[in-house]
């Protein structure tokens, strides 16, 4: 079938996407039902990898592992997210936003962009022509991608059972992956689409190297934007005052997994600089824990509670 609007699917699949984040949007603001945004953003990228594919009609084997990849990933993100809310209840995150048609029609804008420019990497492959053979940045990229994908996945079933497990009532995930990681699932999903990225090179002439935004754009979205930052911002204002949580936050990694006995004894520059903790996803310490944190130095509270 070959080219649909574009030889790179590009207008095709932003106008799938737009639609169909739009649909959602409807329901979410007619009926005040949030619990399906998520589905609907994973779900999304199924429907980009698949349609990709079946539109172009002449399947090779690179095409077909990534579009595999994609729906793996987004069915099990999507259904693990849908069947979370629907456990826990409402999205907290709509709190401000189900009153405000604007807030809530920016954040649906917001995903729509999330979704087609992550799926670029396999866009693009999917509508070229073009087969090499199989090389290394293949086989790095698929081992980058399970490896990712198993972090990711039992990183949301740990924090799962910890948060139903009424002994952990009032506390802080710190068990699997989380004791390395303090954000362990946003690892795997990082590293997994930076391997879907690899996989796609061998197939990439010329601009179309632009694919590598879509990564690019998932890091920065979740290192600075609605990820990580949000979840560090609640989770210190929560336990900002315990002395344990600010010593789990010292010694644990913000997101690449390391024992904490390794992280701990790192000087502070080498942490911002290649392990991304930044200093203001700790700006909800109390304000004398914050300057103690940029020096690197620990309270007595810290000191004795590890003792303790």
């Amino acid at each position: 079938m070959g080219t649909v609007l574009d030889p790179h699917f590009l207008a095709l699949t932003a106008i799938v996407t737009v639609g169909y984040q739009f649909l959602f949007f409807i329901i979410t603001a007619l009926l005040k039902f949030d619990k399906v945004t998520d589905f609907a953003g994973s779900t999304n990228f199924v429907i980009i990898a698949v349609l990709t594919l079946v539109l172009k009609g002449a399947w090779h084997f690179r095409q077909v592992v990534l579009t595999l990849f994609v729906v793996v990933w987004g069915l099990r993100l999507g259904l693990f997210l849908l069947m979370r809310i629907l456990q826990w209840g409402e999205d907290r995150r709509f709190d401000e936003m189900r009153s405000n048609i604007g807030k809530l029609a920016v954040f649906w804008i917001f995903q729509a962009v999330w979704v087609w420019s992550v799926s670029l990497p396999v866009t693009v492959v999917n509508a070229s022509d073009r087969d090499p053979s199989i090389q290394a940045a293949d086989i790095i990229g698929w081992i980058m991608w399970l490896v990712g994908l198993g972090v990711e996945a039992a990183a949301d079933q740990q924090k799962l059972r910890f948060k139903n497990s009424p002994e952990s009532r009032g506390k802080w995930c710190n068990a699997g992956f989380w004791r390395i990681s303090r954000h362990p699932n946003y690892f795997g999903e990082i590293f997994l689409w930076w391997g879907v990225f690899l996989a796609s090179t061998p197939v990439l002439e010329g601009a179309e190297w632009l694919v590598i935004l879509g990564p690019v754009f998932l890091t920065l979205l979740l290192l600075f934007v609605s990820g990580i930052p949000l979840l560090e911002e609640s989770a210190d204002k929560k336990f900002g005052n315990v002395a344990e949580y600010r010593h789990y936050k010292r010694t644990t990694s913000p997101l690449i997994p390391l024992p904490s006995t390794v992280y701990e004894k790192l000087p502070a520059w080498f942490k911002a600089t290649f392990l991304f903790e930044f200093p203001f996803y700790s700006k909800s310490l109390p304000q004398g824990e914050r300057l103690s944190w940029y020096r690197g130095s620990r309270t007595e509270s810290d000191t004795g509670s590890k003792m303790s």
